[in-house]
């Protein structure tokens, strides 16, 4: 990472589909080894599976699931003399999004079920519904934080 400027963020076009940014980054975030037509057959299959399941448009279901999982605050480690502190500090918006997304996956990937599309529909349909691991794990995030707001005066 460069010292003296910041490099700009690049622009993520929008899925094909759903012309929607954030499913785009998702999509991404979903493919492995380069394989992104891979990575969109499985998110709109898993899409279709949620339409199916739920009789809800998939795409409100994945917007609530997404809001669910994001952790409005977290913990950083901050050295004080010679001792490391659990300091909580708030998220940030892309951060936020990025941690959801990729809570969402990882615990999809670790699902059992036939396939990846499956398992990421029912991922989204319980972070959408407020439960699952993807929530389990915002939830412990933000006991860790509140157990640490003694150290909160130490924020930088």
């Amino acid at each position: 990472m460069p010292r003296r400027y910041r490099p700009e963020r690049r622009e993520v076009t929008p899925d094909p589909k759903y012309n929607n940014k954030t499913i785009a980054r998702f999509i991404n975030r979903l493919m492995r080894g380069g394989k992104k037509s891979t990575a969109q057959r499985v998110m709109y299959d898993a899409f279709a599976l949620i339409e199916q399941r739920s009789k809800k448009d998939p795409v409100e279901v994945f917007e609530q699931a997404m809001s669910n999982a994001m952790p409005q605050i977290e913990v950083k480690p901050r050295r004080v003399g010679g001792a490391t502190y659990q300091v909580p500090v708030e998220v940030r918006a892309g951060r936020r999004e990025a941690l959801a997304q990729r809570w969402l996956i990882m615990f999809a990937r670790k699902r059992n079920g036939k396939s990846m599309a499956e398992k990421l529909a029912g991922e989204l349909m319980d972070a959408a519904n407020n439960q699952g691991a993807t929530i389990r794990k915002r939830d412990e995030t933000h006991k860790m934080a509140e157990a640490n707001r003694a150290f909160a005066h130490y924020r930088w």
